[in-house]
Order: structure tokens, then sequence, then C-alpha cells
């Protein structure tokens, strides 16, 4: 099996965690231009598939993901618990520490070209509310959650730098699949990430070519942004068109 298509000329994407809102949302918007094998705990959450490939898998499990990735171009790696309060050995240890290192290693040994890394704010949510943090900056994770992604972002860059796939890791911020305030305070909306952006942002990562690694920031564009943008924008040609200050009709962070 090739990683394109051939039938409709389109790239072969996996898409774990598929049956979430940032992976629905995705499918929904964007995915017309892609052959999707969207995965996740059980088929009976992707009933409603688009006319794509469903499988149901644990991501806990080394074999399932190698048959995930097998004849896949790129992973877009959403799975994992996304709770700030998640328990390490009740639930992060599999899903977000063994299940992240399971999807790199299966896209290694199947050959996919690029692994695009499901980050979180988490990872640099502890510094002070005044700090717009970059990239570069050092990892402060508040929970950990935040460590999880951290742990991820590292061993994005170990196979990225030690003979692949590419990888770029996305922090996504606080992602409101609804488009509603639901009581953000002024400072949650400088955390925000609109569906609209965040798919174009994914689609940038799938798409931008010669960039073996790579830690951008995903938010929109917001009036105050609690993380620096720049290196999404030139990297990957991000151009992200929500303001949630405009939005929501809120005035600065406090």
């Amino acid at each position: 099996m090739t990683t394109t298509d051939t039938a409709a000329g389109k790239r072969r994407v996996l898409l774990t965690g598929a049956a979430g809102r940032i992976g629905t949302a995705f499918r929904q918007q964007e995915g017309g231009r892609y052959a999707l094998r969207l995965a996740d705990r059980s088929v009976n959450d992707l009933t409603d598939a688009g006319g794509h490939e469903a499988i149901a898998f644990d991501i806990a499990d080394p074999d399932a993901c190698q048959r995930a990735c097998a004849g896949i171009d790129t992973v877009v790696h959403l799975a994992a618990d996304p709770s700030p309060r998640a328990d390490f050995y009740g639930s992060l240890l599999d899903n977000n520490f063994k299940g992240t290192y399971n999807i790199f290693q299966a896209a290694r040994d199947q050959g996919c070209r690029r692994v695009i890394f499901a980050s979180s704010i988490n990872a640099v949510l502890g510094y002070p509310e005044d700090v717009q943090v970059h990239p570069d900056d050092p990892v402060r994770p508040p929970n950990v959650y935040g460590v999880s992604k951290c742990f991820g972002e590292a061993l994005a860059r170990c196979f990225a730098e030690g003979g692949g796939p590419s990888a770029i890791c996305i922090r996504i911020g606080s992602y409101n699949a609804g488009g509603r305030r639901e009581g953000l305070k002024p400072r949650d909306l400088s955390r925000f990430v609109s569906p609209r952006d965040l798919n174009h942002l994914l689609v940038r990562a799938i798409e931008t070519p010669d960039l073996q690694f790579a830690i951008v920031h995903g938010l929109s564009d917001n009036r105050f942004k609690a993380l620096d943008i720049t290196s999404a924008r030139e990297l990957l040609g991000y151009a992200p068109q929500d303001d949630a200050f405009a939005l929501f009709g809120a005035g600065p962070p406090q």
C-alpha cells in the first residue's frame, strides 16, 4: 500500500483520537483534502466517518499502532487523555506516555513521512500570566498532563533528529469547538484557538515540506496572545483569521 490514495491522488493521513472535538472538526472541515484513516477506541464513536476508513485501536498496544500506521504518509496524533487532572497510573501512563511512544515508533517502522504531535499550552502554562511564551523558552508545566506533553515534544525531537519521521509539535491553546465563551475570562481568551484556525494550522503542518522538526504555538490571532505565534507564521505559513477578543467582545487580559 502506498502513502497516497492513487485513485483520488490524496495524501493518506492517520488521525488518532479522531472521535474527539479536534479530530471531528478537522474531518468535517478539511477531510476532503485527504484519504483519512480515523482511529479511536471504538468505531461506534466514528459512525459519521464521512466515507473515510475507520478503525478501533488501543493506543497503548504497540502492535495496534503498527497496524494503524501501515501505508500512511502523515500521522496527526491527537489521541491522549486531555485532562490537566488526569491520574498518572490510571490514565496518563498508557494514553499519554506509552501511546505517544508507540505512535512515533510505529510511524518510523512503517515509513511514515511525518508525525504531527498535538502538544498543549499546558507544557508552558506555569509561566506568569503577564509573560508571552516563545517556542524556544524552557518548558514549564504546571501539572503532570503538561509533563506528558513535554515528554511528547522531546520524543518528537529524538525521532526527528535520529532518522525520522519528521515531526511538528503544536502547542494547542484553549480550544472552543462551539465558538462560545462559556464563562471564559479575558486571560483565557488570550489562550484561545478557534476550530477554523487550528484546522488551518494542521493542514499547514501536513503540507509544509522540508521541515524536519519544529515546535509551534496553536493560537488564533488574538489581540493579546499568551503564546507567540511568529514561528508558526514563518515556518508553516500559518494565517489565523479569528480573534477571541473580537469574537466575544472582551477587554484586555486580567
